[in-house]
Protein backbone atom coordinates (compact mmCIF):
# COMPACT_ATOMS: atom_id res chain seq x y z
CA UNK A 1 0.00 0.00 0.00
CA UNK A 2 2.87 2.34 0.89
CA UNK A 3 4.58 1.49 -2.39
CA UNK A 4 1.43 2.36 -4.33
CA UNK A 5 0.99 5.65 -2.50
CA UNK A 6 4.65 6.55 -2.99
CA UNK A 7 4.45 5.74 -6.68
CA UNK A 8 1.30 7.85 -7.07
CA UNK A 9 2.92 10.80 -5.30
CA UNK A 10 5.99 10.47 -7.51
CA UNK A 11 3.86 10.53 -10.66
CA UNK A 12 1.90 13.56 -9.47
CA UNK A 13 5.07 15.46 -8.60
CA UNK A 14 6.65 14.52 -11.92
CA UNK A 15 3.61 15.74 -13.84
CA UNK A 16 3.61 19.02 -11.91
CA UNK A 17 7.32 19.54 -12.54
CA UNK A 18 6.83 18.78 -16.23
CA UNK A 19 4.02 21.34 -16.55
CA UNK A 20 6.05 24.00 -14.72
CA UNK A 21 9.08 23.50 -16.96
CA UNK A 22 6.98 23.40 -20.15
CA UNK A 23 8.03 24.37 -22.75
CA UNK A 24 11.75 23.70 -22.83
CA UNK A 25 12.16 22.90 -26.54
CA UNK A 26 10.68 23.69 -29.94
CA UNK A 27 6.91 23.39 -30.38
CA UNK A 28 5.57 22.29 -33.77
CA UNK A 29 2.19 23.29 -35.21
CA UNK A 30 0.93 20.92 -37.90
CA UNK A 31 -1.20 22.56 -40.62
CA UNK A 32 -3.15 20.30 -42.95
CA UNK A 33 -3.17 22.76 -45.85
CA UNK A 34 -0.69 24.54 -48.09
CA UNK A 35 0.75 27.90 -46.99
CA UNK A 36 -1.35 31.01 -47.58
CA UNK A 37 -4.83 29.86 -46.57
CA UNK A 38 -6.75 31.09 -43.54
CA UNK A 39 -5.78 28.12 -41.33
CA UNK A 40 -2.11 28.63 -42.18
CA UNK A 41 -2.33 32.40 -41.61
CA UNK A 42 -3.76 31.97 -38.11
CA UNK A 43 -1.22 29.29 -37.21
CA UNK A 44 1.72 31.43 -38.35
CA UNK A 45 0.55 34.47 -36.41
CA UNK A 46 0.21 32.34 -33.28
CA UNK A 47 3.61 30.70 -33.83
CA UNK A 48 5.37 34.04 -34.23
CA UNK A 49 3.92 35.63 -31.10
CA UNK A 50 4.17 32.46 -28.97
CA UNK A 51 7.87 32.24 -29.82
CA UNK A 52 8.31 35.72 -28.34
CA UNK A 53 6.17 34.95 -25.28
CA UNK A 54 7.34 31.49 -24.17
CA UNK A 55 11.03 31.77 -25.01
CA UNK A 56 11.05 28.71 -27.25
CA UNK A 57 10.78 28.41 -31.01
CA UNK A 58 7.26 27.65 -32.30
CA UNK A 59 7.30 26.50 -35.93
CA UNK A 60 4.62 25.72 -38.53
CA UNK A 61 4.85 22.39 -40.36
CA UNK A 62 2.57 22.25 -43.41
CA UNK A 63 1.38 18.72 -44.23
CA UNK A 64 -1.34 19.30 -46.86
CA UNK A 65 -3.61 16.61 -48.20
CA UNK A 66 -7.03 14.97 -47.86
CA UNK A 67 -8.62 17.99 -46.20
CA UNK A 68 -6.35 17.81 -43.17
CA UNK A 69 -6.49 14.04 -42.65
CA UNK A 70 -2.74 13.59 -43.20
CA UNK A 71 -1.82 16.18 -40.56
CA UNK A 72 -4.41 14.83 -38.12
CA UNK A 73 -3.00 11.31 -38.47
CA UNK A 74 0.52 12.62 -37.78
CA UNK A 75 -0.76 14.31 -34.62
CA UNK A 76 -2.52 11.13 -33.47
CA UNK A 77 0.83 9.30 -33.57
CA UNK A 78 2.84 12.07 -31.89
CA UNK A 79 3.96 12.00 -28.22
CA UNK A 80 1.31 13.52 -25.92
CA UNK A 81 3.70 16.04 -24.41
CA UNK A 82 2.43 19.35 -25.81
CA UNK A 83 5.29 19.80 -28.26
CA UNK A 84 3.15 18.91 -31.26
CA UNK A 85 -0.04 20.86 -31.89
CA UNK A 86 -2.42 20.65 -34.82
CA UNK A 87 -4.37 23.50 -36.42
CA UNK A 88 -7.63 21.54 -36.46
CA UNK A 89 -10.69 22.68 -38.42
CA UNK A 90 -14.40 22.07 -38.89
CA UNK A 91 -13.61 19.19 -41.23
CA UNK A 92 -11.51 17.17 -38.80
CA UNK A 93 -14.25 16.89 -36.19
CA UNK A 94 -17.58 17.62 -37.83
CA UNK A 95 -17.32 16.63 -41.50
CA UNK A 96 -14.61 14.06 -42.29
CA UNK A 97 -15.78 11.42 -39.77
CA UNK A 98 -19.18 11.41 -41.51
CA UNK A 99 -17.90 11.80 -45.06
CA UNK A 100 -15.50 8.83 -45.13
CA UNK A 101 -16.18 5.20 -44.23
CA UNK A 102 -12.77 4.92 -42.58
CA UNK A 103 -10.53 7.63 -41.14
CA UNK A 104 -6.98 6.96 -39.84
CA UNK A 105 -7.61 8.78 -36.58
CA UNK A 106 -10.35 8.91 -33.97
CA UNK A 107 -11.43 12.53 -33.56
CA UNK A 108 -12.94 11.87 -30.12
CA UNK A 109 -9.85 10.17 -28.69
CA UNK A 110 -6.84 11.28 -30.71
CA UNK A 111 -7.56 15.02 -31.01
CA UNK A 112 -7.75 16.89 -27.70
CA UNK A 113 -9.22 20.40 -28.08
CA UNK A 114 -7.06 23.21 -26.67
CA UNK A 115 -8.85 26.33 -27.92
CA UNK A 116 -10.88 27.61 -30.84
CA UNK A 117 -8.65 30.11 -32.60
CA UNK A 118 -10.97 31.60 -35.19
CA UNK A 119 -14.45 31.67 -36.70
CA UNK A 120 -14.65 32.20 -40.45
CA UNK A 121 -17.93 33.08 -42.17
CA UNK A 122 -18.43 32.57 -45.89
CA UNK A 123 -19.59 35.23 -48.28
CA UNK A 124 -21.82 34.34 -51.21
CA UNK A 125 -20.07 35.36 -54.43
CA UNK A 126 -21.77 35.41 -57.83
CA UNK A 127 -20.58 36.23 -61.33
CA UNK A 128 -21.45 39.83 -62.28
CA UNK A 129 -23.58 38.59 -65.19
CA UNK A 130 -26.14 37.08 -62.84
CA UNK A 131 -29.11 39.52 -62.69
CA UNK A 132 -29.43 39.55 -58.89
CA UNK A 133 -28.30 41.96 -56.17
CA UNK A 134 -29.00 40.09 -52.94
CA UNK A 135 -29.97 36.71 -51.45
CA UNK A 136 -33.71 37.31 -51.83
CA UNK A 137 -33.32 38.03 -55.53
CA UNK A 138 -31.01 35.04 -55.96
CA UNK A 139 -33.60 32.71 -54.40
CA UNK A 140 -36.35 34.19 -56.56
CA UNK A 141 -34.16 33.75 -59.67
CA UNK A 142 -33.18 30.13 -58.93
CA UNK A 143 -36.52 28.65 -57.79
CA UNK A 144 -38.19 28.66 -61.23
CA UNK A 145 -35.00 27.18 -62.72
CA UNK A 146 -34.47 23.87 -60.87
CA UNK A 147 -31.25 22.10 -61.83
CA UNK A 148 -30.17 24.94 -64.13
CA UNK A 149 -28.00 27.06 -61.81
CA UNK A 150 -24.63 25.76 -60.66
CA UNK A 151 -22.20 26.57 -57.87
CA UNK A 152 -18.52 25.88 -57.34
CA UNK A 153 -16.70 24.52 -54.31
CA UNK A 154 -13.12 23.67 -53.40
CA UNK A 155 -14.00 19.96 -53.39
CA UNK A 156 -16.58 17.36 -52.39
CA UNK A 157 -17.21 17.45 -48.65
CA UNK A 158 -15.31 20.68 -48.04
CA UNK A 159 -16.82 23.36 -45.85
CA UNK A 160 -17.47 25.54 -48.90
CA UNK A 161 -19.40 22.69 -50.55
CA UNK A 162 -21.45 21.77 -47.51
CA UNK A 163 -22.20 25.37 -46.56
CA UNK A 164 -23.64 25.94 -50.02
CA UNK A 165 -25.54 22.62 -49.88
CA UNK A 166 -26.94 23.60 -46.48
CA UNK A 167 -28.05 26.95 -47.91
CA UNK A 168 -29.71 25.29 -50.91
CA UNK A 169 -31.59 22.92 -48.62
CA UNK A 170 -32.63 25.66 -46.19
CA UNK A 171 -33.82 27.92 -49.02
CA UNK A 172 -35.53 25.11 -50.97
CA UNK A 173 -33.29 25.45 -54.02
CA UNK A 174 -32.21 22.86 -56.59
CA UNK A 175 -28.61 23.86 -57.35
CA UNK A 176 -26.00 21.86 -59.26
CA UNK A 177 -22.70 21.30 -57.44
CA UNK A 178 -19.46 21.59 -59.45
CA UNK A 179 -16.50 20.47 -57.28
CA UNK A 180 -12.93 21.59 -57.97
CA UNK A 181 -9.53 20.63 -56.63
CA UNK A 182 -8.99 23.66 -54.46
CA UNK A 183 -10.31 27.19 -54.14
CA UNK A 184 -7.99 28.60 -56.81
CA UNK A 185 -9.39 26.42 -59.58
CA UNK A 186 -12.98 27.06 -58.49
CA UNK A 187 -12.42 30.81 -58.34
CA UNK A 188 -10.89 30.80 -61.82
CA UNK A 189 -14.04 29.31 -63.35
CA UNK A 190 -16.29 31.58 -61.30
CA UNK A 191 -14.45 34.62 -62.66
CA UNK A 192 -14.79 33.20 -66.19
CA UNK A 193 -18.54 32.61 -65.72
CA UNK A 194 -18.31 28.82 -66.12
CA UNK A 195 -20.03 28.59 -62.73
CA UNK A 196 -22.12 31.38 -61.26
CA UNK A 197 -22.05 31.08 -57.46
CA UNK A 198 -19.65 30.09 -54.69
CA UNK A 199 -19.38 30.22 -50.91
CA UNK A 200 -15.89 31.56 -50.23
CA UNK A 201 -13.91 33.05 -47.36
CA UNK A 202 -13.65 36.85 -47.30
CA UNK A 203 -9.83 36.91 -47.37
CA UNK A 204 -9.74 35.52 -50.92
CA UNK A 205 -12.94 37.09 -52.29
CA UNK A 206 -12.88 40.69 -51.07
CA UNK A 207 -10.11 41.91 -53.40
CA UNK A 208 -12.04 40.52 -56.38
CA UNK A 209 -15.29 42.08 -55.17
CA UNK A 210 -13.60 45.47 -54.70
CA UNK A 211 -12.21 45.18 -58.23
CA UNK A 212 -15.72 44.60 -59.61
CA UNK A 213 -14.95 41.08 -60.79
CA UNK A 214 -17.51 39.47 -58.47
CA UNK A 215 -20.71 40.47 -56.70
CA UNK A 216 -21.37 39.63 -53.06
CA UNK A 217 -24.92 38.75 -52.01
CA UNK A 218 -24.63 37.90 -48.34
CA UNK A 219 -22.61 36.43 -45.49
CA UNK A 220 -23.16 33.10 -43.74
CA UNK A 221 -22.56 34.18 -40.13
CA UNK A 222 -25.43 34.48 -37.68
CA UNK A 223 -24.87 38.22 -37.38
CA UNK A 224 -23.18 40.82 -39.56
CA UNK A 225 -19.40 40.69 -39.41
CA UNK A 226 -17.95 43.79 -37.66
CA UNK A 227 -15.45 44.62 -40.41
CA UNK A 228 -17.98 43.88 -43.19
CA UNK A 229 -21.07 45.67 -41.84
CA UNK A 230 -22.58 46.38 -45.26
CA UNK A 231 -22.94 42.69 -46.16
CA UNK A 232 -26.31 41.36 -44.90
CA UNK A 233 -26.53 37.89 -43.38
CA UNK A 234 -28.30 35.09 -45.19
CA UNK A 235 -30.55 34.74 -42.12
CA UNK A 236 -31.78 38.35 -42.33
CA UNK A 237 -32.29 37.93 -46.09
CA UNK A 238 -35.12 35.45 -45.77
CA UNK A 239 -33.48 32.14 -44.72
CA UNK A 240 -34.37 32.41 -41.05
CA UNK A 241 -31.93 30.89 -38.59
CA UNK A 242 -29.29 30.10 -41.19
CA UNK A 243 -25.70 30.07 -39.95
CA UNK A 244 -22.74 28.26 -41.44
CA UNK A 245 -19.22 29.18 -40.39
CA UNK A 246 -15.93 27.44 -40.83
CA UNK A 247 -13.58 27.49 -37.87
CA UNK A 248 -10.06 26.67 -36.79
CA UNK A 249 -8.57 25.68 -33.47
CA UNK A 250 -5.59 24.05 -31.82
CA UNK A 251 -5.51 20.42 -30.76
CA UNK A 252 -2.95 18.14 -29.13
CA UNK A 253 -2.64 14.34 -29.06
CA UNK A 254 -4.86 12.25 -26.83
CA UNK A 255 -3.31 11.71 -23.41
CA UNK A 256 -1.67 15.14 -23.18
CA UNK A 257 -1.67 16.24 -19.49
CA UNK A 258 -4.38 18.76 -18.62
CA UNK A 259 -1.86 21.17 -17.10
CA UNK A 260 -0.05 21.39 -20.42
CA UNK A 261 -3.31 21.72 -22.38
CA UNK A 262 -4.32 24.59 -20.11
CA UNK A 263 -0.91 26.26 -20.43
CA UNK A 264 -1.13 26.14 -24.23
CA UNK A 265 -4.64 27.58 -24.15
CA UNK A 266 -3.52 30.50 -22.00
CA UNK A 267 -0.58 31.27 -24.30
CA UNK A 268 -2.68 31.07 -27.49
CA UNK A 269 -5.50 33.17 -26.01
CA UNK A 270 -2.90 35.76 -24.99
CA UNK A 271 -1.76 36.02 -28.61
CA UNK A 272 -5.30 36.30 -29.99
CA UNK A 273 -6.03 39.23 -27.65
CA UNK A 274 -3.11 41.32 -28.94
CA UNK A 275 -4.52 44.38 -30.77
CA UNK A 276 -2.35 43.90 -33.88
CA UNK A 277 -3.35 40.23 -34.16
CA UNK A 278 -7.05 40.97 -33.58
CA UNK A 279 -7.04 43.73 -36.22
CA UNK A 280 -5.18 41.58 -38.76
CA UNK A 281 -7.58 38.65 -38.35
CA UNK A 282 -10.74 40.75 -38.37
CA UNK A 283 -9.63 42.52 -41.55
CA UNK A 284 -9.16 39.08 -43.13
CA UNK A 285 -12.70 38.09 -42.10
CA UNK A 286 -11.59 35.88 -39.21
CA UNK A 287 -13.02 36.44 -35.74
CA UNK A 288 -10.47 35.46 -33.03
CA UNK A 289 -11.89 33.34 -30.19
CA UNK A 290 -9.38 31.86 -27.70
CA UNK A 291 -11.85 30.16 -25.31
CA UNK A 292 -11.16 27.40 -22.81
CA UNK A 293 -10.73 23.72 -23.72
CA UNK A 294 -14.16 22.98 -22.23
CA UNK A 295 -15.81 25.73 -24.28
CA UNK A 296 -14.14 24.46 -27.44
CA UNK A 297 -15.24 20.89 -26.73
CA UNK A 298 -18.85 21.97 -26.20
CA UNK A 299 -18.76 23.96 -29.44
CA UNK A 300 -17.38 20.96 -31.34
CA UNK A 301 -20.21 18.75 -30.06
CA UNK A 302 -22.80 21.22 -31.39
CA UNK A 303 -20.99 21.43 -34.73
CA UNK A 304 -20.93 17.64 -35.07
CA UNK A 305 -24.71 17.51 -34.74
CA UNK A 306 -25.20 20.22 -37.39
CA UNK A 307 -22.69 19.07 -40.01
CA UNK A 308 -23.29 15.33 -39.73
CA UNK A 309 -26.88 16.03 -40.77
CA UNK A 310 -25.77 18.29 -43.63
CA UNK A 311 -23.38 15.59 -44.89
CA UNK A 312 -26.14 12.97 -44.73
CA UNK A 313 -28.73 15.18 -46.43
CA UNK A 314 -26.30 16.19 -49.18
CA UNK A 315 -25.45 12.59 -49.99
CA UNK A 316 -21.77 13.53 -50.19
CA UNK A 317 -19.20 10.72 -49.99
CA UNK A 318 -15.44 10.92 -50.38
CA UNK A 319 -14.29 7.28 -50.25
Amino acid sequence: MRITATLLLTLVLAAAASAQSFPNKTIRILVGFAPGGSTDIVARLIAQKMTDNVGQQVVVDNRPGAGGIIAAEILSKSPPDGYTMFACTTGNFAIIPYLYKTVPYNADKDLVPVTQTGSLPYIVDVHPSLPVKNIREFIAFVKPRPGQINYASSGVGTASHLSAAYFASAAGLDLVHVPYKGTGNAMGDLLAGQVVMMFDQPVSSLPLIKAGKLKVLGISSGKRFPTLPDIPTIAESGVTGFEAVSWSGMCVPGGTPKDIVNRLQVEIAKVLKLPDITNRLMNDGIEPIGGTPAEFQAFIEREKIKWSKVVKDSGARAD
